[in-house]
């Protein structure tokens, strides 16, 4: 009897000495993960929790830790990108504001202070302080647009819609354009009518857009095209040019706000660098997709889809 009460109390006294091991380990470790997850925060480090460890509750909580540190990554490259982005665009607004008003004042100074400007050079310069107010009101209006499309104050309805009368229609009201800078156009439309479910006034922008677009940056080709395809689910709307095009590392900002290719700016056809990211908000309200593929002076091409409407 005395031998197995020694046995028994030899193994509890065995249990607590692994047990109080074990839980010294633990404490280790978890001092370990602490000062190590403070070190990678602190510095803003890409590195994650690595730890050998045979304790399945450890090993859980590492991986969900690492899950989470991936995570605060992420945001925290997104959120550096985000104010790079701020960054460039407040600058470039101000440019783009900066430039006009300095004509626009300009102008007017010399109208005020030149009081035998002959007729016609004073209503000449007067036509020049319109354009350039017209220019800054129609930056401002695409900025606001912008802005109601991202805070989700701009709402769209949307119907069933003919995307081969709105390609029609988009493409004849180039057509002046088109003909004056002797530009061929390339037009594969399908004779029988093909819907999606969107809304008229979008799908005008965004065509305006991107023909806007491959006639200004592309018209060097000689010739801007556009295709409408589809299959039993989508149905896709190509616009494309055989310009200089667009350098692959510059590709991924196109959609940026305010990004324009810096050889266009300050030239005739400067955008206000907001048309393709307002293009991209347009067609993501409905629920559509914008993909872009450029070979320089090759072909460029901007594809839209939609899903097809069928009843």
């Amino acid at each position: 009897m005395n031998v197995v009460l020694l046995a028994i109390i030899c193994v509890l006294v065995a249990f607590i000495i692994v047990q109080q091991q074990q839980k010294k380990t633990r404490n280790k470790h978890l001092m370990y993960m602490a000062k190590k997850i403070n070190s990678i925060l602190s510095q803003d480090s890409k590195e994650q929790l690595l730890l050998l460890t045979d304790d399945q509750e450890l090993r859980a909580l590492l991986i969900e830790i690492n899950l989470l540190l991936d995570k605060q990554q992420r945001e925290r490259a997104m959120f550096e990108k985000s104010r790079h982005s701020m960054k460039r665009m407040l600058a470039n607004i101000s440019h783009d504001l900066k430039t006009p008003l300095t004509v626009v004042l300009g102008y007017i100074e010399t109208l005020k202070n030149d009081q035998n400007i002959a007729l016609k050079e004073r209503e000449r310069r007067l036509r020049h302080v319109e354009k350039k107010t017209l220019e800054i009101i129609q930056f401002m209006n695409a900025f606001f647009d912008l802005a109601k499309l991202e805070s989700g104050d701009k709402q769209i309805q949307l119907t069933k819609i003919n995307m081969i009368e709105v390609c029609k229609q988009n493409i004849l009201s180039f057509y002046d354009f088109v003909e004056a800078n002797g530009l061929e156009v390339d037009l594969q439309l399908p004779e029988e009518p093909v819907y999606v479910l969107g809304n008229k006034e979008a799908l005008d922008r965004i065509l305006h857009n991107l023909l806007s677009n491959a006639i200004r940056y592309g018209g060097d080709g000689n010739v801007v095209g556009l295709a409408l395809f589809y299959d039993d689910k989508q149905v896709y709307v190509e616009v494309w040019d055989k310009g200089k095009g667009i350098a692959e590392q510059e590709q991924d900002q196109v959609f940026e706000r305010m990004f324009t290719l810096e050889e266009s700016r300050n030239k005739a056809f400067q955008g206000s660098g907001l048309g393709l990211t307002i293009t991209k908000r347009l067609v993501e309200k409905m629920n559509g997709k914008i993909h872009l593929h450029s070979i320089p002076n090759e072909k460029t091409t901007f594809t839209i889809t939609f899903k097809r409407f069928t009843y």
